[in-house]
């Protein structure tokens, strides 16, 4: 029997640079995908063990997207525009 230790490949640093820090940018301009053969990244797991729920966990977002953008109207408040927003990623602020 062959185990996958996904928490060890999430982690190692031949893989990914800074593996225990938090950073989804990584991901913009990568190649890697959650499904087939790469096994950098492998949140469902693989093979014939894969999760079974992983086809409906992405209809679910999917759908939870779909349907905030359908019935919200969304648009910046009157005094911003769209080229002075900051999209830089920070903790919230309370």
């Amino acid at each position: 029997m062959v185990m996958v230790n996904a928490w060890a490949i999430g982690r190692d640093t031949k893989s990914w640079e800074d593996p225990k820090e938090f950073r989804p940018k990584r991901f913009l301009n990568s190649s890697t995908y959650f499904k087939g053969n790469n096994v950098q990244f492998i949140p469902f797991s693989l093979g014939r063990r894969i999760c079974p729920g992983i086809q409906f966990a992405m209809e679910a977002v999917e759908l939870a997207l779909a349907n905030l953008l359908y019935r919200f109207d969304w648009r910046l408040p009157d005094d911003i525009k769209a080229e002075e927003l900051d999209m830089i990623d920070n903790a919230a602020k309370n």
